[in-house]
């Protein structure tokens, strides 16, 4: 393909970049379409009107599937750093006119939905509610992408637990979180959960989680028998369904199993430890109406049931 000099950056540009940013992040031009809401084929067309201004081959696409070039991946860092930096001066308008139009970008842990405080929850449906020029755009990440996030500008709020602390964000306590060792009705050790001895428990299959864990947690994984990994609490949830593994999980995720007789708590006098989850944004962040409103409704007491 031939080189091109971008001179002036058009609205039809930005409109391409956002296309192209949401067929790299869907992963493929049938994946991007029900987002967009326009046809295949006019993607495409998008697609190769992009790639002629630029003047490179931006994404492979073919019987083998989707995929960025190298190219590619450079524009799209590029492009989200300039939609981001127009989503910023759209903020600042806003402050001027005091009305909350715009994207608010929110990145949570997975699994908070069923936290019963639902301070997230009360707080989106507060701004929400009030603000119908607010696009809310969620993303459930790990909170090492979260805090990437933040630190570059792509999210504005994200809700990680407070283990470790980075100095260039702020953190708003939400509420503490309760996990337990659990097991399932078709796991051996499920009729006596409550009273087995603990050099039996450490003979049981056990979880070992991918994501960073409070100290005592990391205390309470050590002498159990460790033979599978999960990147998330949901995959925990799997493989304890399975009745072949045992593991942790916040009381609020296994609640409902438990209340079946799905799950039951594995010596919960001794093997459970808490973790505190927190709002977080990043320090010195230009003024945002729509994040003041929504870190304000998050502070708020929450309402009688």
């Amino acid at each position: 393909m031939d080189r091109a000099t971008l001179n002036q950056v058009s609205d039809f540009d930005l409109r391409l970049l956002r296309v192209f940013k949401t067929v790299a992040k869907a992963g493929g031009f049938a994946a991007a379409e029900s987002i967009l809401g326009i046809s295949r084929s006019a993607i495409s067309m998008h697609m190769s009107d992009l790639e002629k201004r630029l003047g490179m081959r931006l994404c492979q696409r073919g019987r083998a599937g989707f995929s960025l070039t190298d190219q590619g991946r450079e524009v799209l860092r590029a492009s989200e750093t300039v939609l981001a930096a127009i989503e910023g001066f759209r903020s600042e308008v806003n402050q001027l006119h005091h009305s909350l139009r715009g994207d608010f970008n929110i990145g949570l842990m997975n699994s908070l939905v069923t936290q019963p405080k639902m301070r997230i929850t009360t707080a989106l449906q507060q701004l929400c509610s009030a603000n119908t020029g607010i696009r809310v755009n969620i993303s459930m990440s790990t909170p090492g992408d979260i805090e990437r996030g933040l630190l570059d500008g792509r999210l504005h709020v994200g809700a990680l637990p407070l283990i470790t602390t980075l100095p260039s964000l702020d953190y708003v306590p939400l509420y503490d979180e309760h996990s337990y060792l659990y097991c399932s009705n078709r796991h051996p050790l499920f009729a006596d959960a409550a009273t087995v001895e603990l050099a039996t428990l450490y003979t049981a299959q056990a979880i070992q989680p991918n994501y960073r864990m409070p100290p005592d947690a990391i205390q309470l994984h050590q002498p159990l028998l460790r033979t599978a990994t999960a990147s998330d609490r949901e995959a925990i949830a799997f493989l304890i369904l399975t009745g072949e593994h045992i593991g942790f999980l916040p009381d609020h995720l296994a609640a409902n199993w438990v209340n079946q007789g799905v799950m039951r708590a594995l010596r919960p006098d001794q093997m459970h430890f808490s973790i505190t989850l927190a709002a977080a944004t990043r320090k010195g962040r230009r003024q945002n109406l729509i994040v003041d409103k929504f870190l304000e409704a998050l502070n708020a007491p929450l309402p009688l049931p």
